[in-house]
């Protein structure tokens, strides 16, 4: 049952091409933004579409495929889990947020 604890899917168009950053312990992140689409009707019964962003971060070998293979708009598998972190922004403020550490990345189409 533990392989299913903290366990994400998702699956969506990216919606910019990635930033990749090269660390100075010679591994690589990547991260990009990934909208996924969830359909329903609403009270009149006419079609709607919701739309939800989410960050995706990918290390290491995941990072080296976002970098080659990934850009805006093509359409990717996510195999993950949720991680929390916090930050201090610009102002001084601590700042939380919730990202998907990617773990596998399939490819749904070639756009």
């Amino acid at each position: 049952m533990s392989s299913i604890q903290n366990h994400v899917q998702l699956i969506g168009n990216i919606g910019d091409d990635p930033t990749v950053t090269n660390l100075e312990s010679g591994k690589k992140v990547a991260r990009l933004l990934l909208a996924t689409n969830e359909n329903y009707k609403d009270k009149d019964g006419e079609k709607q579409t919701e739309t939800n962003w989410h960050t995706v971060v990918g290390w290491g070998k995941t990072a080296e495929i976002i970098e080659k293979y990934v850009s805006k708009g093509k359409k990717i598998a996510i195999v993950g889990k949720l991680k929390t972190r916090s930050y201090t922004d610009k102002e001084g403020d601590q700042k939380y947020t919730t990202e998907v550490v990617a773990s596998e990345i399939l490819l749904l189409n070639s756009n």
